[in-house]
């Protein structure tokens, strides 16, 4: 199914510019769920995702479980990034799972993951996350996957799968091949089989974002350059933005030299300049729960039908 069909139907006119400002990784430390808060309800991002097994997962959940307004998915997570700061499977999974590194926790690199992991456990553990944000109340919006882990070509099946049986849209963009470049996952092959599940999906009439920006990582005193070009260069139709923002204060201290990504994107999402140079450039902006509302209306009639 086009995008147009369903952004059209959600009051968006035919080759309009529309995106999703998306937070990934709330629940990751404090900082993260209070900018997802100030910003969300400030109405300067649209939705973001939960990292259901990182420490600050709880207050995030509580919060959300509490304020049915908040847009909120899963962040399916596979990998622990952080030298000092690092989580593990909500399974318990041991070594023979392929989950977990020599300490326990996730691997580093989606590449380590993808070296040996078992796609049953794998699948197991998108599914415990799930399952947890729904027992603390979240209205789970949609699933998408932290460093696209969860779409190394061992996974790509369990990842749609999951989606299908939650009835739940899955982050997959048309543009599949040139997003499983932007985060490297054309290295370990993904490329041909993402673009052969997104067509599967658009066979099932899950809704698929068109393309996929994310947090341009540049220094601060480029950030408002970067900022505004990423905004003015959005390409036609429903583009993923993945944002990042944390507040200052623990942040600094799990990753001292990329701190400024995510405190810069507080200041340029809370000072109001990045919903202007949308609003400029015509720009509209929706969240994940009415994607999550069109296909499940969808899926519904079918199974009538």
């Amino acid at each position: 199914m086009k995008s147009a069909d369903f952004l059209e139907s959600l009051g968006f006119g035919p080759l309009q510019r529309v995106a999703i400002l998306h937070a990934d990784d709330v629940g990751m430390c404090h900082g993260a769920n209070a900018a997802f808060l100030d910003l969300a309800r400030l109405g300067r991002l649209t939705c973001g995702s939960v990292m259901m097994p990182c420490p600050w997962s709880p207050e995030i959940a509580r919060i959300a479980a509490e304020d049915t307004a908040l847009d909120l998915g899963v962040h399916l997570t596979l990998t622990s990034e952080w030298p000092g700061y690092r989580w593990g499977p909500l399974t318990r999974a041991g070594k023979a799972s392929g989950l977990v590194d020599e300490e326990g926790y996730f691997h580093r690199t989606v590449a380590s993951l993808a070296a040996g992991v078992v796609e049953e456990a794998a699948e197991e553990e998108m599914r415990a996350q799930i399952d947890r944000a729904l027992a603390f109340g979240i209205d789970v919006t949609h699933i998408d996957t932290h460093m696209g882990a969860a779409l190394c070509p061992q996974l790509i099946e369990s990842y749609c799968r999951v989606g299908r049986d939650y009835r739940l849209p899955v982050l997959l963009p048309r543009r599949a091949e040139q997003y499983a470049r932007l985060l490297k996952l054309d290295l370990l092959g993904a490329g041909a089989a993402l673009s052969a599940a997104m067509k599967r999906l658009d066979a099932q009439a899950v809704p698929l974002v068109d393309d996929f920006r994310m947090t341009p990582g540049v220094a601060s005193e480029e950030s408002e350059r970067a900022y505004r070009e990423l905004v003015e260069t959005l390409p036609d139709g429903l583009t993923f933005v993945a944002l990042h923002p944390n507040m200052s204060g623990d942040i600094e201290t799990i990753v001292p030299p990329r701190a400024h990504y995510r405190t810069d994107e507080v200041r340029l999402l809370g000072s109001g300049a990045i919903a202007g140079w949308l609003d400029a450039a015509g720009i509209g902006t929706i969240g994940m729960r009415p994607l999550r509302d069109f296909y499940r209306k969808i899926v519904q009639t079918g199974e009538e039908g």
